[in-house]
Order: C-alpha cells, then structure tokens, then sequence
C-alpha cells in the first residue's frame, strides 16, 4: 500500500513537471517565433535564418502540446471517462446554482429597501399634511408633538429624516451658495440669504406666504419689511452695499405697499400693477448692460416654492463687499403686514410685472412708489392701474 502511494507520488510529481515543461515550451517557442518575424531581414537572412526558425517552432509546439497532454494523464487516468465528459455540465450546474442565490439575495434586499421606504413615507405623511395646509415647519412639528404625547404613541417627524435645506422650505439664515442653513431656530421663522463675494447664478422664490398672511405670524420685533431686497447703507464703520443682479424679475405679488429706491439699472419694465395709489417717478440713467458670471467656481441655482415665513430678506451684511447674482426672480409673494421693499441694487434689467399693492386707504395715499433715486437707460411703464385694493384677509 505504501509502496503504490510513493509510486503515485512520483506519477503525480513527473506530470506536474511535464505540464510546467510544456507550457514553459510554448510560451518560448511563440516568443521566439513573433521576435523572429518582427526582425528586418533581407531575403537571404529570411531564407537561412527565420524559415528554419520558424519551422522549428512549429515541430515545438507540436512537441509542447503532446507534452501538455502525456502530463496531464496520471491525472484523469483513474477518472472514468463518463466523469470526463459530465465535467463541463457539472462545473456549469454548480455555477448556475451559485448565481441563483445570489440573485435571490439581491431581491430580498431590494424589497426590503422598498419596504422600509413605503413605512418612512407613512410615518412623514403626517407632517407633509401640516405644511400643505399652511403650518409653519414649527408650528406643524408642535402639533405633531403634542399628538405623540397626549396618544402615548410615536410620530416621526420629516425634518429628523431629511436635512434642513433652501429647496425644502426650511427658514433660517442662508449664506450663499450654501443651501443648508446656517443658523435655525425654532423661534425664527425669517427667509434670510446672505450674499458676498460668491456670485451666484439663479435665486428664485416662489409661491410663499408671508408676514402676517397666515394665522399665528407676526413680523420680528422692531421690523417693518416684510420683504427687504437690496444691499445695506453705509453706517458707521461700515461700507455701503449693493447687490448686483443680472436680471431682477418681481411678479404676481401682493403687498400692503411696494416701494423701489436707489436703484441703477440699464433696462426698467413697470407693467401690469395694480395699486391703491401710486407714484412711479424713475429718472434717466446712464446704467450699463449687467450679466453676473464666475465660471467654474459660480454658486448653483438657489430654488424654493412655497413655505410660510413672518419675512424674506435678502441682502449683502459684509462691509464693503457686494452680493452677486445673475438672475434673482420672486415670484406669487402673498404677503401681509409689511412693506415690500427693493433698494440699494445695481441690475441690468429690472422688471416688476402684474402686482397687486394696497391697503384700502384710498388713492390719495400712495402704496405702489418708484423714487427718483431709481434710473434707468431704457423705460418701459404701461397699463399700470389704480385700483380699490386691501390687504388680503388672514388665512
């Protein structure tokens, strides 16, 4: 017994080499022929030299091949030869059987996933219910709070699953082109962005509610604006600012008053307001054509639609240093309580399109008010009425 295992010891052992051999052989004589034929050769060094060669190689791949085969015998000797021939279907059954599992492994996954997506959505649902009845987030994160404690069950609340963020209506101080906010606190409910040195391409605001509007709002202590666009006067200390913007667009808004002062732009469009009382008296100007650019290192467009907020303001805080950006468009601002204010902007063109201002006062009193600090290159002021208009109830 002993003596038949050293015997096949030494069987396995030679076919082992003898398949080293060979494939050493084949992988030299192929060289050996391809560096042969790449040689730049005249005939009569083709002819004595590469003919010989290659014929050779040929006889020694031949011989590698045999080689290759006789190695392998004390191998598959003692396998029978119906083993030999379901080899290749075994190899593939097993292989099938491998990719089976593993495809059944990633559908569970996927449906998991699926699941625990559907059971987030269920528990945001009711906070997304909030805020399409016009809650404020804290106001709708309060109710959901108090529900959870006096039912005794729990209740998961949107803003913990998902990043306070510009787009998702979250109200805060933003410092652009950042879209999460800065600073957030329960009690400050302000639509703030702050502008510097980084231009910005696109900023629109559109289709919110503000001030005093919607139930349980008030404006901030101290502040009559409810919306405040434009750079900061010069104080002591302190630098005069302006924003910068390519193309201004103010549209489909309500106002208690609108007012626009120290503005410079090349093109001012006045179409479409009605107010309860207004004096529109722009002067003429010498205002370039403005575009805001800033190539690769340009902030990316800043979008929100809808969101209750006491006020939006935009504005340039830092000395010295004007806030940048292409197109700014706000858009279905349905405020009460406060002043719709835009001063202090430099533009290339400015439009204010289809406005309603006023607060029932009556004509004399003027609402809808354009300063001689306003100039323009290039006016357009048409079908600009004055009608009765009050403030809108509250909602």
């Amino acid at each position: 017994m002993d003596r038949n295992r050293v015997f096949r010891a030494i069987e396995l052992t030679i076919g082992f080499l003898i398949i080293l051999v060979s494939i050493l052989g084949l992988m030299s004589t192929m060289y050996g022929m391809k560096y042969f034929r790449m040689m730049a050769l005249d005939y009569a060094a083709v002819e004595s030299v590469v003919i010989p060669v290659v014929q050779t190689g040929i006889a020694g791949l031949v011989a590698s091949a045999v080689s290759l085969v006789v190695g392998t015998i004390p191998f598959i000797r003692k396998m029978s030869f119906g083993f030999i021939i379901r080899l290749p279907i075994t190899i593939y059954r097993s292989l099938k059987k491998l990719r089976n599992w593993l495809l059944e492994k990633v559908e569970y996954l996927q449906s998991e996933s699926a699941k625990w997506r559907t059971t987030f959505n269920i528990l945001k649902s009711p906070y997304s219910l909030l805020r399409a009845m016009g809650l404020s987030p804290q106001m709708a994160t309060s109710l959901l709070i108090g529900a959870s404690t006096v039912g005794g069950g729990v209740v998961v609340n949107e803003t913990i699953l998902a990043d306070k963020c510009f787009s998702c209506q979250t109200p805060g101080i933003y410092a652009a082109p950042l879209v999460s906010p800065i600073e957030w606190k329960d009690d400050y409910n302000t639509l703030r962005i702050d502008l510097s040195s980084t231009p910005v391409r696109e900023i629109t605001i559109k289709d919110v509610s503000l001030g005093t509007v919607f139930t349980g709002s008030a404006l901030p202590s101290g502040q009559q604006n409810v919306v405040d666009i434009g750079g900061v006067p010069a104080s002591s200390g302190f630098v005069a600012t302006k924003l910068e913007v390519g193309h201004l667009i103010f549209e489909k808004s309500r106002c208690k008053k609108l007012e626009l002062s120290n503005i410079q732009t090349h093109t001012l469009v006045i179409r479409g307001n009605a107010s309860d009382g207004m004096s529109l008296a722009p002067s003429a100007g010498t205002s370039r054509m403005l575009a805001i650019g800033g190539g690769h290192h340009q902030a990316d467009a800043m979008i929100t639609s809808g969101g209750t907020y006491d006020r939006l303001w935009i504005q340039a805080p830092l000395s010295g240093i004007n806030g940048k950006v292409d197109k700014l468009t706000l858009s279905n601002l349905y405020t009460k309580g406060g002043i719709c204010k835009l001063s202090n902007i430099n533009a290339g063109t400015v439009e204010i399109l289809l406005n309603e201002i006023g607060d029932g006062t009556g004509f004399a009193t003027k609402e809808f008010t354009i300063a001689t600090s306003v100039t323009a290159v290039h006016m357009t002021i048409e079908d600009n009425v004055e009608v009765t208009i009050a403030e809108p109830a509250t909602q």
